[in-house]
């Protein structure tokens, strides 16, 4: 009875530490994700792909990272900082490189080698290899301090990125080091580089554009850039290379103001519409005010992860839920460019909405580093609680 009371008390706890709103706002938009992926089950839309079994797994993965983000909020950041390094880094870091043997695979046709096959499931390694690059690199910062801005701890951190970046690069995939670069860079912007490296950097993008173009980027690579801002290549390209956005923009369009609902005869079916291309399924059967009330649910989260980030006590702290609002952020405007035909389509998901258990277990766990942070403030620092 006695440990029975003692765990009851316990638990109340640790709730009353718990960033209840952040985990809400997380958890209403995977709730959602999952009802968009009944609807298109009941609508018929990819039956070929989607299936029932689609949305299960997706309230699945909601509930999966749920209980982890929660067992996350209950170790102290601070020690997750020092055993990250001997368990999740090197666990996703062995996942990653297991994309080098038989059991690594692509699908639909691509040359990019994202999942894993390991039997009784698939999983994507560059999702997790991300949340393990945002907590190795806080500590990374945070064992630095002050002295970021010296020349050798400054090529340090920029090694450390190079790492995920490089495994990324040779299996083909093309949104996750954009991804992991864009965090990086944000990062280091948060734990106080000059301004004079910055300036650096953006001298440097005309080389790196160059040398992209011209030694990386095959014609794939080429035409998905090429399309984007050449009208004349998109007429020529509808059925090809433009076809996957042109749909996107044609469902987009479709939905109007409130857009054709779930009983509609006039949809437009289009590959990756479950996951990469799902903001387009919201446009087309809840319109624009779908959109935007989507939006504003993602940018809710982000605002909330930022408040933690301005009550944290510390950098360590500080660059945590940097590195997670940058992954947040990062996602939705890289995947919001890539339906409205704004940029060019790499592969990345539209943060909990889009269809896919990697994606959404590994969101969770970096949203469990966040709660940490949160449970180690002071009360008076906390927001909207």
């Amino acid at each position: 009875m006695r440990f029975v009371k003692a765990s009851f008390g316990f638990f109340k706890e640790q709730l009353g530490r718990l960033d209840k709103l952040l985990l809400l706002f997380c958890v209403t938009a995977s709730v959602f994700s999952a009802f968009l992926l009944y609807t298109m089950v009941k609508i018929g839309i990819n039956s070929d792909i989607i299936s029932s079994r689609t949305w299960k797994m997706q309230l699945a993965a909601c509930v999966a990272g749920s209980v982890a983000a929660f067992v996350i909020s209950l170790i102290d950041y601070k020690i997750i900082s020092k055993i990250w390094l001997f368990t999740y880094a090197p666990a996703a870091l062995i996942l990653s490189l297991l994309l080098f043997t038989p059991l690594g695979m692509n699908t639909d046709g691509s040359n990019e080698i994202n999942w894993l096959n390991l039997g009784f499931m698939q999983i994507q390694p560059s999702e997790f290899l991300t949340v393990a690059f945002i907590m190795t690199f806080a500590t990374h910062l945070n064992k630095i301090g002050e002295k970021i801005n010296h020349l050798p701890n400054l090529l340090l951190l920029c090694g450390h990125a190079l790492i995920p970046i490089l495994i990324m690069v040779l299996q083909k995939n093309t949104g996750a080091p954009v991804l992991v670069g864009l965090i990086f860079i944000l990062m280091l912007f948060m734990g106080g580089i000059s301004w004079k490296y910055i300036a650096a950097v953006f001298a440097a993008i005309p080389i790196f554009a160059y040398g992209f173009w011209n030694f990386y980027a095959n014609d794939y690579h080429k035409m998905r850039i090429l399309v984007i801002f050449d009208k004349e290549i998109q007429q020529q390209e509808i059925l090809g290379y433009f076809n996957q956005q042109y749909r996107g923009l044609t469902a987009m369009g479709s939905g109007g103001i409130t857009g054709l609902g779930f009983a509609s005869d006039g949809y437009t079916s289009m590959f990756a519409i479950h996951n990469d291309f799902i903001f387009a399924y919201i446009g087309m059967t809840l319109g624009l005010i779908g959109c935007i009330l989507t939006l504003l649910l993602l940018l809710a989260i982000c605002i909330k992860l930022l408040t933690v980030m301005g009550g944290a006590k510390d950098s360590l702290g500080k660059s945590v839920c940097a590195g997670v609002f940058a992954m947040f952020f990062f996602h939705t405007i890289i995947n919001v460019g890539m339906v409205t035909a704004v940029s060019p389509v790499v592969g990345v998901p539209l943060p909990l909405i889009s269809s896919g258990g990697s994606s959404t277990l590994s969101l969770y766990i970096a949203v469990g580093l966040v709660l940490s942070v949160h449970a180690q403030q002071d009360k008076k620092y906390r927001m909207f609680d």
